[in-house]
């Protein structure tokens, strides 16, 4: 069965070049497969203020620790089969990767040569979780949830069952409400005021996930035929760290959450997944196909990373 080639389009930057270290002969070493005890890399001269207060980034899986300038760094450390030493920012910390035959020395030498860059990123990520704490969403009455790049307002409209479909979006601005004195959308969901805040969350988050199905796929339909390749499936997806992907038999995975966005950030997706179903990489060659049907996608992969959606 022909082995399926996945590309994946992530949350943040993507990662620094990586870190060759010069592999050993295969006379020197005992190649290391077990994850290390927790451990700190010996660090350059701290002042007091920087040794007493330190600022603090921990991964929930940190099994290893490093002081990068004034920053206390705590990350996940893997070992695989790979030939360099990677570096991943997500939303839950840092992530460092080796293969199997790198001393761990090796490891801390590139660690402190990306500090500048890890440093960086993980400033970035903790600054985005703070947008998207201060965004959270309180299943109500009236609450505010971003659809299409506009903001929606949430209704409670316990007089109509709207049939199976649950939710209906009025788009007549004379009756919709008004926030800070300028007409908004209102979606008008089936339940009694009473509802629990589960009630309404599963509700307002079915009507997204059928919208966003629509969308994606008459964005598809758009794209496809300009790029000249054909896509197979759409599924929908939930991942945490993941905007979509894109398999060699023509299937597309797109996360739901994309809805939020305006069409040209949502279009910018679709055109990169579907773009890989005619180069298989990253490659300029990629990135030229992405420019030819949407030019400005470097501003719109910047909103993306940028525009931190609330959480739910």
């Amino acid at each position: 069965m022909q082995r399926l080639l996945q590309f994946t389009l992530d949350l943040f930057d993507p990662p620094p070049p990586p870190f060759a270290p010069a592999r050993p002969r295969a006379s020197t070493g005992i190649p290391i497969s077990a994850p290390p005890e927790l451990h700190t890399v010996n660090p350059p001269a701290q002042s007091l203020d920087q040794v007493l207060t330190p600022a603090a980034f921990r991964h929930p899986r940190a099994n290893r620790q490093a002081l990068l300038g004034a920053s206390l760094v705590s990350y996940e450390f893997r070992r695989g089969k790979r030939r360099t030493i990677g570096f991943v920012v997500g939303p839950e910390g840092l992530v460092v990767s080796a293969p199997k035959w790198v001393p761990l020395n090796e490891v801390d030498s590139a660690l402190r040569e990306k500090s500048a860059w890890v440093l960086r990123k993980l400033d970035e990520a903790r600054q985005r979780r703070a947008r998207m704490e201060s965004a959270r969403i309180e299943w109500k009455d009236g609450t505010i949830i971003p659809f299409l790049g506009e903001q929606v307002i949430v209704v409670l409209d316990p007089r109509h069952a709207f049939d199976a479909v649950g939710a209906v979006l009025n788009t007549n601005e004379a009756d919709n409400l008004t926030l800070a004195g300028v007409p908004r959308l209102t979606l008008h969901v089936g339940l009694p005021h009473n509802a629990t805040t589960q009630q309404i969350r599963d509700a307002v988050q079915a009507w997204l996930m059928r919208q966003a199905k629509r969308v994606f796929i008459a964005r598809l339909e758009h794209f496809a035929p300009i790029l000249g390749v054909q896509w197979r499936t759409l599924s929908l997806s939930s991942a945490g760290t993941r905007w979509g992907s894109a398999s060699a038999d023509g299937s597309i995975r797109l996360n739901w959450r994309l809805i939020h966005f305006r069409q040209p950030v949502i279009d910018y997706v679709v055109a990169h997944e579907l773009s890989h179903l005619r180069v298989m990489d990253h490659s300029p060659k990629f990135w030229d196909t992405v420019r030819t049907v949407v030019p400005d996608y470097a501003e719109l992969r910047s909103q993306l990373k940028d525009e931190a959606l609330p959480l739910w």
